[in-house]
């Protein structure tokens, strides 16, 4: 079964209906022992960094998501905040993340280029893994972005004040910068791409 972490600063009803309009069954989750029969999970993500750790430590899905996407394996992905809070610490509210990539979350510079960062952006695939990602261009709203420790995690790179990385993967977890559920045809076929092969990521 596919899991959506509804918490209360995400947007997980959007990224339901993008993963039924692909035909696929899904179903929102808010507490740990929801996540017993996940085959995919996905954790969408709107507000800050801060908040939204704040809400998946309170209601313990903190926790249950670092058992079942770092021990079980299962293929996890995050989008926007959800994959900012993959790494260990951000510059918005000075948050403590998961920590499951090395590297931090840094601010766009306000002297030079608009922000947030808001619109439709063109997306380089590099370090290909099993999922097919073609190029293209996809929809973002971000006033921060990621600094892997590992050059090797980077899997996409888009350009806003200089190349940043608009997309990472290490073993089962993807996040994407952009709004895979708002990206149209482009975010839908990478959604489904996850949702039908993400298995191979483990």
């Amino acid at each position: 079964m596919i899991k959506i972490i509804d918490y209360k600063a995400g947007n997980a009803p959007s990224v339901l209906h993008a993963v039924e309009r692909l035909g696929f069954q899904a179903e929102l989750t808010a507490k740990p022992d929801d996540l017993k029969n996940a085959g995919r999970i996905i954790l969408p993500g709107v507000g800050s960094a801060g908040a939204t750790m704040k809400s998946l430590r309170e209601s313990g899905m903190a926790e249950a998501l670092c058992e079942y996407v770092t021990q079980k394996k299962i293929p996890f992905l995050g989008v926007c905040v959800g994959l900012q809070i993959l790494f260990e610490h951000s510059d918005e509210d000075n948050a403590v993340c998961f920590g499951w990539l090395k590297g931090h979350v840094k601010k766009f510079d306000s002297t030079t280029v608009r922000v947030p960062q808001m619109g439709w952006n063109r997306v380089r695939f590099v370090n290909q893994n099993p999922l097919n990602a073609p190029n293209g261009y996809f929809y973002f709203v971000n006033s921060y972005y990621a600094t892997p420790q590992d050059p090797g995690d980077i899997w996409g790179i888009a350009q806003y004040d200089g190349d940043f990385p608009a997309a990472v993967r290490r073993d089962n977890i993807v996040g994407t910068q952009f709004h895979i559920e708002k990206s149209g045809e482009a975010g839908l076929a990478l959604l489904k791409e996850f949702l039908e092969n993400g298995s191979k990521l483990c």
